[in-house]
């Protein structure tokens, strides 16, 4: 090898080195941005469900309540979310802009006479 072409090797090779420190620098760099980002995203997840137990705690009593509905109440409970009346008074009238009704929830939930 001639002296010419062992230093254009030499040149070549440093140009290659200078690349790929400035590339590794550059991933380095990405990294780092993506373990922060992480680090922020698990932050927020675990306040997320942290508040999620919070508001399930909250509705806890509902639904138990709801779990001892029997299956008649169920289908009633349904019909009501479907946007209907079960009370006496309206049954199978379209709730309008699906209200409450005093009575359709006092037929769903009051509690039962057998108890």
């Amino acid at each position: 090898m001639d002296r010419r072409s062992l230093y254009d090797g030499l040149n070549r090779l440093e140009q290659d080195m200078h690349k790929n420190l400035d590339d590794l620098a550059s991933m380095k760099e990405t990294l780092l941005e993506i373990v922060e980002k992480n680090t922020t995203l698990e932050m927020e997840n675990e306040r997320l469900r942290e508040r999620i137990r919070e508001i399930d705690e909250k509705k806890s009593p509902v639904q138990d309540e709801r779990q001892e509905l029997s299956e008649s109440r169920l289908n009633l409970e349904k019909i009501y979310e479907d946007g209907f009346h079960v009370c006496n008074l309206l049954y199978g009238s379209r709730r309008e802009q699906d209200e409450p009704c005093a009575f359709c929830l006092d037929v769903i939930y009051r509690e039962s006479k057998h108890k």
